[in-house]
């Protein structure tokens, strides 16, 4: 039986998350809340919410983690050409409840969404208290791609993205990891294997490693005023 979070106090401790099940890969524990407490301490222990509108609130450690350093981005030849057109143009923090209401909607061979009404709220809130940014891509005045994450130190834990125009999130992701590379940022976490992301150079870790990482780097600062980029 899963362990059950208070959803009225949120210093109600989550498991170890050695405890995790293997199967499905990650499933550490129920109930709590979404308020930006809850959320922080999650992120900073390895742990993020993933549920459906049927499901109470479930939070995950999956084992192994799909991490990328911002220095170490692969950008092919054909992005690189692709990029170097000029064809879109990104900004950050300039249109987060759009980014995430797009990256909200069924995409196909899914029903319905992960990224709940409560979902949506509670990373609002984060964005609100500047937790949480965006990143989006432009074709002229039409948003046609983005993406969602939550910082915190030199982490930044990506939530999820969206594409409407080819390459579009490939462009939004790289021009975030080029603005974290010149911040000091020393992870990405990316969560679970995409073959997406691995083309863009991320690699899977164990999860102790990934859990030294956020020990090492949550507590630290970004080297320079970051999130400011338009």
């Amino acid at each position: 039986m899963l362990p059950w979070l208070d959803p009225d106090d949120d210093l109600d401790p989550f498991p170890p998350i050695n405890l995790a099940l293997k199967d499905p890969d990650g499933l550490l524990a129920a109930g709590g809340s979404l308020r930006p407490e809850r959320l922080l301490e999650a992120y900073r222990s390895g742990i993020f919410p993933w549920f459906d509108e049927q499901q109470p609130i479930l939070w995950w450690s999956p084992d192994p983690r799909l991490t990328l350093k911002p220095s170490a981005l692969h950008i092919s030849r054909s992005l690189a050409k692709f990029i170097n057109k000029q064809s879109y143009h990104c900004t950050i923090d300039q249109a987060f409840d759009r980014v995430i209401a797009a990256c909200s909607a069924p995409r196909e061979q899914q029903d319905g969404s992960w990224i709940t009404d409560s979902m949506i709220e509670a990373y609002q809130q984060l964005f609100e208290l500047g937790h949480a940014h965006s990143v989006e891509v432009w074709l002229g005045e039409e948003l046609i791609g983005g993406l969602y994450g939550v910082s915190i130190g030199q982490v930044f834990f990506g939530e999820s993205m969206f594409s409407r125009q080819s390459n579009a999130s490939k462009v939004g992701f790289t021009f975030l990891c080029r603005h974290l590379a010149e911040w000091g940022c020393q992870v990405v976490d990316c969560q679970v294997h995409s073959d997406h992301l691995e083309s863009l150079g991320a690699a899977t870790i164990t999860r102790d490693s990934f859990i030294q990482l956020l020990e090492q780097y949550c507590p630290r600062q970004l080297s320079r005023t970051a999130w400011q980029v338009e």
